[in-house]
């Protein structure tokens, strides 16, 4: 189970330095990754982490990986400019893992979301970011925008 801490944290130094082609050979071809903004299976998963990696140009960021019993977990707070507003984010993270076959099957990411939209958006995060409609409205936006992002790079497209 070790090599499963080591891969989880080859994956968060890759993160640290924009590596995202690193970052998306730690996943299995069939993974699945779910978070407050997004919902991505396979292809995808590399595409977000380059399309997050080119956008967060000043981003900075601590983690931590804890083996409990075989059960691997990590912290991580990424310090950055969002790039839909400018405006400065400490987003405070838990992330669950799975494997298969020596890689990340499963990757469920999970912070405040209420706490990351004050910081990102300012007064519609503080008036909204409790709001599933806020919620959805972000997460729409993200997958718009990687789509966008996947029409650009073909290497993530299923063919």
């Amino acid at each position: 189970m070790n090599n499963h801490k080591t891969l989880i944290e080859s994956f968060y130094r890759a993160f640290q330095q924009k590596d995202y082609k690193t970052m998306a050979e730690c996943y299995h071809p069939e993974a699945y990754f779910k978070d407050e903004a997004f919902e991505l299976t396979g292809k995808e998963i590399g595409a977000m982490w380059h399309m997050l990696c080119e956008r967060g140009k000043d981003m900075t960021m601590a983690f931590s990986v804890q083996d409990q019993s075989g059960k691997i977990t990590a912290h991580w707070e990424p310090k950055y400019s969002f790039s839909q507003t400018g405006r400065f984010v400490h987003n405070i993270i838990d992330a669950e893992f799975e494997f298969k076959d020596g890689k990340i099957i499963r990757h469920i990411d999970q912070f405040n979301f209420w706490r990351w939209s004050r910081q990102a958006l300012g007064l519609p995060g503080v008036a909204l970011g409790w709001s599933s409609f806020l919620q959805n409205k972000v997460s729409s936006m993200a997958m718009s925008n990687l789509k966008k992002f996947v029409t650009k790079h073909p290497e993530y497209r299923d063919e």
